[in-house]
């Protein structure tokens, strides 16, 4: 089994920064692939960002440029640095363990999911 918890989500300002966290403890491994998706209300579940193992990322194109993610093995920890945030920023925010060493784009490709933390960009 393996735990995800977030933490770092709030209510921002328009422009303004947030860095999420995703704290992963049980049966984790260093090589896995980890990833950030959003969900707002009444909307699918969508992949924000990835990180594969060797710290190769890859982001969804509302974000590039934006948002970075980077993660430090030895804490099992992922971090999300979301800058110039913007009202449709505005999502809950999960982190998820990818089932394979790759870094998939697609919510299957995901096998543990935290509770997500929310984020609230206003205008």
């Amino acid at each position: 089994q393996v735990q995800l918890v977030e933490s770092g989500g709030g209510l921002v300002q328009a422009g303004g920064s947030l860095r999420l966290s995703c704290a992963a403890s049980g049966r984790t491994y260093s090589r896995d692939a980890m990833g950030w998706f959003r969900q707002a209300p009444g909307k699918e579940r969508e992949f924000v960002a990835g990180i594969s193992w060797s710290g190769r990322s890859t982001f969804a194109d509302s974000v590039k440029g934006r948002f970075t993610i980077s993660r430090d093995n030895a804490k099992s920890t992922v971090y999300l640095q979301m800058n110039s945030l913007k009202p449709e920023d505005t999502a809950a925010y999960y982190c998820a363990r990818g089932s394979s060493v790759s870094v998939p784009t697609s919510p299957r490709g995901y096998d543990y999911w935290g509770q997500g933390t929310q984020v609230t960009v206003s205008s």
